[in-house]
C-alpha cells in the first residue's frame, strides 16, 4: 500500500495530493452542474472533465522521473478552474476562495518559497480577471487585490517551516548514520582483534611448549630463538590491542582515526615478514613511501601474505608500482589454483565462505579492504597465471588531497604520542 500513498516528499507525492484536490474539485462541480440553470451546463460539464483529467495525470507515476518542481505546471489547470468558476458566479469568489488558499498551502509544503513567487501572477490573473470582467465595485476589487499577497506569505511561511524541519531531520539522520557507522567500526575492531591475535597467540604457544618439552637438549641459541619469537609475537598482540581497543579510534563522525605518517614501504614489508615462518620474495625496485598508519598497514600486508602462504603456493612474491591518481599499489602475488569464479564475489564480504580453512573465520579480506579504504584506497583480487594476486593501493606520500576531501576520508592526523 506504501505505493499509493499520497503522504511524502519528491514529485511523486506532490503531484498525488494535487490530484487529490482536482478530484475533490471535479465531484464538487460535478454535483453543482444539476443545481445551475441549463445554460451553464456545459461550462460546468467542461470544468468537471478538465478536473478529472487533471486528476488522473496528478497520479501518473512519470513524475516520479521529472525535476522536483515539475509538478507546478498542475497550478496552471488549477487557476484555469478557478477562475472559470469565479467567473460563472459573477465574479463572486466565494466559493473558489478556499482552494485558492489550498493551492498556496500545497506549494509551500512542497516547494521552496520562490515558487510561491512564480506562481502568484497566475493566481492574480485567475483571481482579479473574472472580477473586473464582470464589473465588480472598485472596493471589491481591492480587497481582493490584498487577498492573493496574504496567500503568498502563507506559502512563504510554510515553505520556510517546512524547510526548517527538513534541516531537522537531515541532521537527525547524518547524527543516525555516523553513530552507526561508529558502531560498525568499533565492531570491526573489535572483531579485527579476535582475527588478528590468532596467528601470534598460536607462534607463543609453540614456542612456550617447545622450551616447556626441552630436557636440555636445545642449545642455548635455539632456546634463545624461540624466547625471541615469542617475545616478538607477544608485543604484537599487545600493540594490538591497545590500539584496537582504544575509544579515541573511532571519531566524532563514526570515521576510524589514523595516525597517517609517511611510512617506508619496504621496511614496513621486512617488518611484517618478521612475524612470518615462510620465505617470501619482495620484489620492488628501490624504495617508495606511502601515507598511512604504520599499525593499519601491518595489519594489511600481514593479511594479505598470511592469505597467500595459507591459501596458495610457493614462491610468493610482493611487488610495488606507482598507481594512477597518487597512489601506490601493493602486490601480492601466489602461485596456487587461484579462488575459484564462483566464490570471487565474496572475497571480501565479512565472515566470507569463500575461505573454507577450518581455521579460518572469513574476516581477513574484509578486515583488509575496511582498512585499506579507510585511508583512501581499495584491495582488488585478479587471476594470475598461475596463482591469485591480491593489490592493495594506499596514498602516495604526500597523498592525493583533492580525492581523499571528495570521497569523504578522514585528513592526515598527527601521530598521538
Amino acid at each position: 500500500m506504501r505505493q499509493w500513498s499520497v503522504l511524502g516528499e519528491g514529485p511523486l507525492h506532490a503531484a498525488r495530493q494535487m490530484g487529490l484536490l482536482f478530484a475533490l474539485g471535479a465531484a464538487l462541480t460535478l454535483v453543482k452542474t444539476v443545481m445551475v440553470p441549463a445554460g451553464q451546463r456545459p461550462l460546468f460539464l467542461g470544468l468537471t472533465v478538465l478536473q478529472a483529467s487533471a486528476a488522473a495525470a496528478g497520479w501518473s507515476p512519470l513524475w516520479a522521473r521529472l525535476h522536483p518542481r515539475a509538478p507546478l505546471v498542475l497550478t496552471a489547470p488549477a487557476f484555469v478552474v478557478l477562475a472559470a468558476s469565479i467567473a460563472a458566479a459573477a465574479g463572486t469568489a466565494a466559493g473558489a476562495a478556499p482552494f485558492f488558499v489550498l493551492v498556496f498551502v500545497w506549494v509551500g509544503l512542497h516547494f521552496p518559497a520562490r515558487a510561491a513567487l512564480a506562481v502568484t501572477p497566475m493566481a492574480l490573473l485567475a483571481y482579479l480577471g473574472p472580477m473586473i470582467a464582470a464589473g465588480r465595485p472598485a472596493q471589491v476589487i481591492i480587497s481582493a487585490v490584498l487577498f492573493i499577497p496574504t496567500l503568498f506569505a502563507v506559502a512563504v511561511v510554510v515553505a520556510r517551516q517546512v524547510d526548517h524541519h527538513r534541516r531537522d531531520r537531515a541532521a537527525l539522520r547524518r547524527a543516525r548514520d555516523e553513530i552507526a557507522q561508529a558502531e560498525r567500526w568499533r565492531a570491526a575492531l573489535t572483531s579485527t582483534l579476535a582475527h588478528d591475535v590468532r596467528s601470534p597467540l598460536t607462534a607463543v604457544q609453540f614456542a612456550l611448549e617447545t622450551l616447556h618439552d626441552d630436557d636440555g637438549d636445545l642449545p642455548v641459541a635455539q632456546r634463545r630463538k624461540f624466547t625471541e619469537a615469542a617475545l616478538r609475537q607477544t608485543a604484537r598482540i599487545r600493540r594490538l590491542a591497545v590500539s584496537l581497543l582504544d575509544a579515541d579510534r573511532v571519531d566524532e563522525h563514526g570515521r576510524l582515526r589514523l595516525d597517517l605518517q609517511p611510512v617506508p614501504l619496504r621496511a614496513a614489508i621486512d617488518a611484517a615478514l618478521t612475524y612470518l615462518t615462510h620465505p617470501v620474495t619482495v620484489a620492488m625496485d628501490g624504495d617508495m613511501k606511502i601515507c598511512a598508519d604504520p599499525a593499519r598497514l601491518e595489519q594489511i600486508l600481514i593479511n594479505l601474505i598470511t592469505n597467500a602462504l595459507r591459501h596458495g603456493d610457493p614462491p610468493v612474491v610482493i611487488s610495488a608500482a606507482p598507481a594512477p591518481g597518487g597512489q601506490v599499489a601493493i602486490c601480492v602475488r601466489d602461485h596456487g589454483p587461484g579462488v575459484p569464479e564462483d566464490k570471487q564475489q565474496v572475497l571480501f564480504s565479512r565472515f566470507s565462505s569463500a575461505d573454507t580453512a577450518p581455521e579460518s573465520v572469513g574476516l581477513g579480506l574484509w578486515i583488509t579492504r575496511e582498512l585499506a579504504r579507510a585511508h583512501g584506497g581499495d584491495v582488488v583480487y585478479s587471476p594470475a597465471d598461475p596463482g591469485a594476486c591480491f593489490t592493495v593501493t594506499l596514498p602516495a606520500d604526500p597523498p592525493p588531497l583533492s580525492r581523499a576531501d571528495d570521497a569523504g576520508w578522514p585528513a592526515p592526523s598527527a601521530p598521538r604520542r
